[in-house]
């Protein structure tokens, strides 16, 4: 953790580069549609802060967390608002969200680590909240270019995330 930690410090602003402007209008598509309008949404693992932005100009509630204190910097700056410094062991919210975005974030975790990552944010879901989560398929954990990465099948999320107490809507 701490190693992909110090990838994304020391490589914040390369990556802040190369993914504030990606378009992820699809994948906003499924999660917007299970909140109601003005909804309050944890951006778990913001980064850049692309996606807090984009459901700020919806006129969602956001607040957006990172666990890099450089891109918490740069994108605090990027939507105009504090990106607070968190891991997602740190997470103390409670029945507080009605959707929960963790895009390409819950996967430098390690597998064993997940149940309670997954544990805290739905507690941090209010009933009937929404999470969406994206992990790169396979089976393989471990550093890949100085970061650490969780693979996982459509299995494993399924039995990790409904055994966490969510019902998955889509995997896939």
């Amino acid at each position: 953790m701490k190693k992909t930690q110090d990838f994304y410090n020391q490589n914040a602003t390369e990556f802040f580069e190369g993914t504030v402007a990606a378009d992820m209008t699809q994948n906003y598509t499924l999660f917007l549609e299970c909140l109601p309008k003005g909804a309050k949404i944890l951006d778990a693992g913001c980064g850049s802060g692309r996606d807090s932005l984009a459901f700020k100009k919806l006129g969602y509630e956001v607040t957006a967390i990172d666990g890099s204190e450089e891109l918490c910097k740069l994108a605090s700056e990027y939507i105009g608002q504090e990106v607070k410094h968190m891991q997602f062991q740190e997470l103390d919210f409670e029945n507080e969200f009605d959707g929960i975005w963790a895009c390409a974030t819950l996967l430098h975790i390690p597998r064993r680590k997940l149940p309670e990552v997954i544990e805290r944010l739905v507690k941090a879901l209010k009933t009937d909240g929404v999470l969406y989560a994206s992990f790169k398929y396979g089976v393989f954990q471990g550093e890949r270019k100085g970061r650490y990465f969780c693979d996982l099948t459509e299995e494993k999320a399924e039995e990790l995330f409904t055994a966490g107490g969510l019902k998955i809507k889509k995997c896939g």
